[in-house]
C-alpha cells in the first residue's frame, strides 16, 4: 500500500538488529558516529584505465557522480572503463540531506556537452553507459531534453551501446519523461531512495508517492503504441534504495512491494554512507547477511534482477544487466 507514513513500531525480527524508529523530523543518530566495518571499505583500483577515462572527462570538462558523489567504487568502476555521466552541470537546484552534490543556481547549460559524452563513449568504446543529473527544477524543461539528446547522439555514434538513465523526478511532468523514454533507452531509473517515513529528512523536496509514479509513467509511455513501434525491445526500469537510515525491515519491504506494483522491473540496494559531516549521519551499518536475506526478499516479489550489498550503487555493476537479464530466460 503507498502512504504517508508507517508504524511507529518495530518488532524483532529474525537477522535483523532492533532498532529505535525514528520520527521525521527526530534524531538522526547516536551522539557517536561509527566507523565503517571492514565490509564496506572499497579497495581502490588503479589501472591505465582508469587514468584514460580521467583525462578524457577531464579534457571535455565533463563531470560524473563517480566524483561529485564521493563513490566508494570509482576505482572499480573507472578501472572496468564505466562511469556514470552526470549532465546538466555540477550544481543542484535541491538539497537533499545524503547527497554532496553542490547546491545553488547552476550555470548556463553547455548546448554541445550531449556531443561530447558521446564522444567520450565512443573513445571508450562502452557496451552500457549510464547518465544521470542533478535536478534542474529551474529549467522548463527540468533537463529532459538534454538526457534525450544526449541518448540520441550515443546511439548515432555507437548503436551497440546500451544506455541507462538515472533520472529526477521531473516534478512528475508525463511530458518530460515522455521525452527521455520516446528514445533507444535500454533502462529508466529513478531512485525511491528511503521509506516514506524517512523522506521530510532524507528528501526534502521530493515526494514518495510522485517517484513512483514517475516509474510506473515510464513504463507506461514505453507500452504506447507511438513509442513502442520506435523501440528496438522493452524498456527496463529501475529503481534503488540507501539502507541504514534508519528504516525497518517490514517497511523496506511494503517499499518493495509499492515498486512491483508499479510494474518496476529493476531493485538496488546499498548501504547509505556519509559523504562529509555535513550530511546525515549513518544511523547504522547493514549487514551483508541482510543484504543477503532483502535480495531473497525481493526476488521472491518478481523483481527480474535485484542487486544487494554494502557497496552497491545505483549504477554499480549496471553494465552486466544484460547478461543477467538473458539469464533468467535460458
Amino acid at each position: 500500500m503507498v502512504h504517508a507514513d508507517s508504524s511507529d513500531t518495530q518488532p524483532e525480527m529474525e537477522g535483523f538488529h532492533s532498532l529505535p524508529v525514528l520520527s521525521a523530523g527526530g534524531a538522526v543518530a547516536s551522539a557517536a558516529r561509527p566507523k565503517h566495518p571492514a565490509w564496506v571499505k572499497a579497495k581502490f583500483s588503479y589501472n591505465e584505465r582508469y587514468k584514460f577515462l580521467g583525462e578524457r572527462l577531464k579534457a571535455h570538462g565533463l563531470h560524473t557522480v563517480c566524483e561529485e558523489a564521493e563513490c566508494p567504487n570509482i576505482g572499480e568502476c573507472w578501472g572496468n572503463g564505466t562511469a556514470t555521466f552526470m549532465l546538466l552541470g555540477d550544481v543542484c537546484t535541491r538539497g537533499c540531506n545524503f547527497c554532496s552534490v553542490t547546491s545553488g543556481k547552476p550555470e548556463t547549460l553547455d548546448e554541445n556537452e550531449p556531443a561530447k559524452v558521446a564522444e567520450v563513449i565512443e573513445d571508450l568504446g562502452l557496451d552500457y553507459a549510464v547518465l544521470t543529473s542533478v535536478n534542474r527544477d529551474d529549467l522548463a524543461d527540468q533537463g529532459s531534453v538534454a538526457f534525450a539528446a544526449t541518448i540520441d547522439a550515443i546511439h548515432s555514434r555507437l548503436p551497440s551501446c546500451r544506455v541507462e538513465a538515472l533520472v529526477p523526478d521531473f516534478q512528475g511532468s508525463r511530458k518530460c519523461i515522455a521525452r527521455v523514454v520516446d528514445t533507444a533507452l535500454y533502462v529508466f531509473a529513478h531512485n525511491i531512495e528511503t521509506v516514506p517515513r524517512l523522506y521530510d529528512r532524507v528528501r526534502p523536496g521530493a515526494g514518495y508517492v510522485r517517484s513512483l509514479e514517475v516509474l510506473s509513467a515510464a513504463g507506461e509511455i514505453s507500452r504506447e503504441p507511438p513509442v513502442l513501434e520506435n523501440r528496438e525491445g522493452p524498456l527496463l526500469t529501475k529503481s534503488g534504495l540507501m539502507l541504514g537510515l534508519g528504516e525497518t525491515r517490514e517497511e523496506l519491504l511494503e517499499v518493495f512491494a509499492d515498486l512491483r506494483r508499479h510494474d518496476v522491473d529493476i531493485l538496488t540496494l546499498g548501504q547509505y554512507l556519509q559523504p562529509t559531516a555535513r550530511q546525515l549521519d549513518v544511523f547504522r551499518y547493514v549487514t551483508p547477511g541482510e543484504f543477503a536475506e532483502l535480495q531473497r526478499e525481493a526476488e521472491s516479489m518478481g523483481f527480474l534482477q535485484v542487486v544487494s550489498g554494502p557497496l552497491v550503487r545505483s549504477s554499480y555493476h549496471a553494465w552486466e544487466t544484460p547478461a543477467a537479464l538473458a539469464g533468467r530466460d535460458e
